[in-house]
């Protein structure tokens, strides 16, 4: 492949990269918005029905089954527990903090990735992303705020949403080969319809779906399946070092949701805080790519 192709392909692959960050932001906004009148339990219990019969179709379509011995491959498993973590704590996370705060928060799940590849799956990781990490880290203690006035403890739960995410992206590395995107999402969406259902009874159950929440969820799922279709396509199209630091650009697209829909105003600590975790998680990344780089010239 020529350089011109490549360069034209990581071109059209940012560009795909920032849209469905955009699509994410406005998906995270759509779910907020449900939250006012649902809980946080039959928000993902639709999301999930409809995710999986999406991507189910997707398999089905491609001539991929999806009851296989595969579903119970041990990395499969961590991937849907990690799934079913983080997404009760993001969604929980929007319908409890302003959407700038748990997008700034879950900006920092690359920096706790690279954090539990070097841990646990012994990957070499060098004191300046180290460093990075802890920095990245202490923004995130800064947006949070433990101890001081603006101390909110609900938005621990985004917290909780970036273990969970950084254990699913973890867990997707050492997915075997045969495994499509299609299945693995597919198998994720199913696996979090009995914890979705856990929630919903707990909190009394269904709640009636009315108005604006109809169209809230309608068009949060045909978003987030798009946007996840779109983020495949451009991840397989450019290259990934070239194309990742733009996954930051949702947090940019949650501020201006923040700012213009939620009337949110986000405060010095959350602005700074949000910048080292960028600037570190863009390093980190800077810092990877150096390092392939040298071992493909070794």
């Amino acid at each position: 492949m020529s350089a011109t192709v490549i360069e034209q392909n990581n071109m059209r692959a940012i560009g795909l990269m920032v849209l469905s960050m955009a699509m994410f932001a406005v998906e995270d906004m759509l779910i907020k918005l449900t939250t006012a009148t649902l809980g946080v339990g039959q928000i993902m219990l639709v999301l999930a029905v409809f995710g999986a019969a999406a991507f189910s179709l997707m398999a089905w379509r491609s001539g991929t089954k999806l009851l296989t011995r595969d579903l119970l491959d041990r990395a499969v498993m961590v991937r849907n527990l990690g799934e079913i973590v983080g997404t009760i704590g993001f969604v929980t996370a929007l319908a409890l903090v302003p959407i700038s705060v748990a997008s700034a928060i879950l900006q920092a799940t690359p920096l706790a990735v690279t954090m539990g590849a070097a841990i646990f799956l012994r990957e070499p990781v060098g004191w300046r992303r180290w460093t990075a990490i802890i920095v990245g880290f202490a923004g995130v203690m800064l947006i949070i705020r433990p101890g001081f006035a603006g101390f909110d403890a609900n938005a621990l739960f985004a917290v909780i949403g970036v273990a969970g995410l950084a254990a699913r992206d973890l867990a997707t590395r050492a997915l075997p080969a045969a495994i499509t995107s299609a299945q693995v999402s597919a198998y994720a969406y199913w696996a979090l319809i009995p914890p979705a259902l856990v929630l919903m009874m707990l909190d009394g159950g269904w709640r009636p779906v009315e108005g604006a929440a109809i169209a809230y969820l309608c068009a949060a799922v045909v978003i987030g399946v798009f946007a996840y279709y779109i983020l495949t396509h451009a991840i397989r199209i450019g290259d990934l070092s070239v194309i990742a630091p733009f996954r930051y650009s949702r947090l940019l697209f949650a501020l201006l949701v923040g700012f213009f829909v939620f009337a949110e105003r986000p405060d010095l600590p959350v602005l700074a805080g949000s910048a080292l975790v960028i600037a570190t998680g863009v390093y980190a990344l800077y810092r990877e790519r150096v390092r392939k780089g040298r071992i493909e010239t070794a």
